[in-house]
């Protein structure tokens, strides 16, 4: 029972499973194979096979319609787990070894109740060599059950997320090194394929939610000790690894282009200002289609401010007019107004106001 109790602890914690352990329980007189067939109104049935649950003798013609044959014409599934030395019948498959609850049999149970690819059971050479116990303890404080961790490097990073792959719905991988909040927020909505077009707040709130709900592995790297990647320790069922040392330069991305160009202030020369001026116009532009507007927000407010600084008053009208744009989809209708009218003051613009 005590194993029976941890498995069922671990299972609940690691695989977001419920388990129904008194119920599983074999009373005096029952026999192992009433108690499968009575555990089939669950989703998934483990049976636990130990020198106290079966019978000394066991004729095939006794356990084989419930253990295989009525599970397999229901489209249950069934899983047999050996406790000690007993002796299970060996066509019983897929058997585990989880004798005094041995973590890499508890692991591989887990894995099949979560449907992980039995290829992913195999991981791959690790990139840093003697990397075995940082990467026990990684998979101890995250893969087992939620959690959040600091990496010391991004080679272990890197290889404790191959690692346990299987032990997680998704891998999500964000590089945070001068990037903002809204930015980070925009990318990981991006990886989960939410389209989010709200103000950067109600973003967070919605990634939030989304993220504690999935056993996600979310990994930050080129963090510091406090930032915007912080910001991204949702917690629930998400586990999250923390790493100081940035990835290598990654592949080409122009909105993380623009994002950086106009994250540098405005720019000293002509050139470098028309320069600017093209980046904000297309971080405008793939903010916009991809439903991005609280990053389409932050990129015209730096336009905007540098547009000033430089005295464009062109720049300064284009950026001022797409943030009263989004202020309007906010529902903003306030603070549209008011830099509305401060655009048409700056530029010029006649405006007919309401009056009493």
């Amino acid at each position: 029972m005590e194993i029976a109790a941890g498995l069922a602890t671990f299972l609940e914690r690691g695989a977001d499973v419920r388990v129904f352990l008194e119920e599983g329980c074999l009373v005096p007189g029952q026999n192992l194979a009433d108690k499968a067939r009575e555990a089939r109104t669950a989703d998934t049935v483990l049976v636990l096979f130990s020198r106290q649950s079966m019978p000394p003798r066991w004729p095939r013609a006794q356990w084989e319609d419930a253990l295989v044959k009525e599970p397999a014409a229901e489209g249950v599934r069934i899983a047999f787990l050996r406790l000690d030395d007993c002796v299970p019948p060996r066509v019983l498959e897929p058997r585990f070894e989880v004798a005094e609850l041995s973590l890499a049999g508890l692991r591989a149970v887990k894995r099949w109740v979560r449907r992980a690819p039995r290829s992913l059971d195999a991981s791959p050479a690790p990139r840093l060599p003697g990397c075995e116990l940082d990467l026990e303890l990684l998979g101890i404080a995250l893969a087992d059950h939620p959690g959040s961790d600091v990496a010391p490097n991004l080679e272990l990073a890197l290889d404790f997320a191959d690692a346990f792959r299987a032990d997680f719905d998704a891998v999500l991988r964000l590089e945070c090194a001068g990037r903002s909040l809204a930015a980070l927020a925009g990318d990981l909505a991006a990886q989960l394929d939410l389209r989010l077009e709200g103000p950067l707040d109600s973003n967070l709130a919605r990634l939030r939610e989304f993220c504690t709900a999935h056993r996600f592995l979310l990994l930050l790297t080129g963090t510091a000790t406090e930032g915007p990647a912080w910001d991204l320790l949702f917690g629930g069922r998400c586990s999250t690894l923390l790493v100081e040392a940035p990835s290598p330069a990654p592949a080409a991305d122009e909105l993380a282009a623009a994002q950086a160009a106009l994250a540098c202030g405005p720019s000293a020369t002509e050139a470098e200002w028309l320069e600017l001026c093209r980046w904000a116009r297309l971080g405008r532009r793939l903010t916009r289609d991809a439903g991005r507007f609280a990053e389409c927000y932050e990129m015209m407010q730096q336009w905007y401010t540098a547009a000033h600084s430089r005295a464009d008053l062109h720049a300064l009208d284009e950026a001022a007019r797409e943030m009263v744009w989004i202020l309007e989809a906010w529902g903003d209708h306030a603070e549209a107004a008011r830099l509305d009218y401060r655009r048409a003051s700056e530029s010029g613009e006649q405006m007919l106001l309401p009056f009493a």
